[in-house]
Formats: structure tokens, C-alpha cells, sequence
């Protein structure tokens, strides 16, 4: 009954664990005390990022299931806004947007927060289904999930797709771009851009490579 809280964002294993949950299994869980301490409250998050609670009374050791169901009344009323708010302020500290659906760039995602720890930031408004990241001692870009038309690219298509932007050395830009698949920078500067369409055109390997390369350019 507390779906909507998650609605659309992924949770960030990193930030899980900064909160106070334990990793088990798969799976990352909580435990805390509510209600002045009549119940033990343990939260599940699974590997497709969803919330399951269990509430316990104390006292009794019973589990107290009604604040699932439709019951009314000022007191489970109470226990439902007690749980909402611990879900809520963990919604908003241990959760990321989850806007892009593509799976490469699912996996990119995976990649970047396994190998620098960094997470996307979603700095505009106007556009949520735009990203960066950028590396924690310089604060410079390393790299930018957007979404776009192919023909923004110079295809022919008016399609949405996910893609990639990454920095290279300026003077290897020409060479890149003779290569299949690759773009110019797409609203960044094209002299130390490029861009690749994740659609599975440019393997894993390769774009997990040119990350690297990419994170190493952002220092000066």
C-alpha cells in the first residue's frame, strides 16, 4: 500500500547502507522501533528496488497486519503515518529518479556506480530525463544519460532513445567518429564530446572502456 512512495525511482545500495540497512541475501533491510516503541517495524527492499514491511507488536510478538488493509480509526491511522514517514524520508535519502528504461543504459548505470561510487544527478527541471555524472574531487562531468529523436543525431527517424555522452581528447575526435555508432557530442561541446545511442550498437565492454577514459579527462 506504500508503492507510490517508490513510484518510479531505484534505490542506491551505497545509501542503503549509510541509513542503517544490512544487506542479506539480495536484499537490504531495516529495523527500527515506532509508536513510542509498541512496534518493531522491519523493512524489505528486494532487488527490483520494492518496499515490504513487517510490523511487530512488542509486547506480544503477534504481527499487526491491519495497518494493510482498509481499517479505519485514529490509531491505525497513527501507525500508517508513522510507517509512511520513515518510508518517505528513506524515499528521498536512499533513492535515485529511475527515468530510462533502455537496458544498456540500465547496465551503464550499474557499471559507474560499482566502479566510482557515483550516482546520477538529475540537475534539470525541465528536463527529468536528463543526467550527469560527475566525479567527486573535481565536480566535473564525466559523463551525461540524456533522451532524444534520432534525428537530433542526423538519423531518420523521430524515435526517443537513450544516450551517452563522454569527453575524449580532442585530437583523437576525428578518428572516433569515422567509427559506427559514434556521434557528435550532443549539447555539449563537439571538439571534446561525443555521443552513443544505447541501443546495444556499441557493446558493454567498449562503452564501460570509454567511461573510464572519459572519468580520467575530467581532472583538469
Amino acid at each position: 500500500m506504500f508503492e507510490d512512495i517508490f513510484r518510479r525511482k531505484k534505490a542506491i545500495p551505497s545509501k542503503l547502507l549509510e541509513y542503517g540497512f544490512e544487506q542479506t541475501a539480495g536484499k537490504y533491510q531495516y529495523r527500527t522501533n515506532i509508536m513510542n516503541g509498541e512496534f518493531a517495524l522491519l523493512i524489505t527492499i528486494d532487488s527490483d528496488d520494492n518496499a515490504d514491511t513487517v510490523l511487530t507488536e512488542k509486547e506480544t510478538g503477534e504481527e499487526y497486519v491491519l495497518y494493510k488493509t482498509n481499517a479505519a480509526g485514529t490509531y491505525v491511522g497513527e501507525v500508517r503515518t508513522a510507517i509512511t514517514d520513515i518510508l518517505e524520508d528513506i524515499s528521498q535519502k536512499c533513492y535515485q529518479p529511475s527515468v530510462f528504461r533502455a537496458a544498456q543504459t540500465l547496465r551503464m548505470i550499474d557499471y559507474v556506480s560499482d566502479a566510482y561510487g557515483d550516482e546520477l544527478e538529475f540537475l534539470w527541471t525541465k528536463f527529468p530525463d536528463n543526467a550527469v555524472w560527475r566525479r567527486k574531487d573535481t565536480m566535473k562531468w564525466y559523463g551525461a544519460i540524456l533522451t532524444v529523436q534520432r534525428n537530433k543525431l542526423g538519423l531518420d527517424s523521430n524515435e526517443l532513445v537513450e544516450i551517452i555522452d563522454l569527453r575524449i581528447a580532442p585530437e583523437r575526435m576525428a578518428e572516433l567518429l569515422q567509427r559506427e555508432n559514434y556521434y557528435p557530442g550532443w549539447h555539449m561541446n563537439k571538439k571534446n564530446w561525443y555521443t552513443v545511442i544505447l541501443d546495444e550498437s556499441v557493446r558493454d565492454e567498449e562503452l564501460s572502456k570509454r567511461i573510464q577514459d572519459s572519468y580520467e579527462l575530467a581532472v583538469k
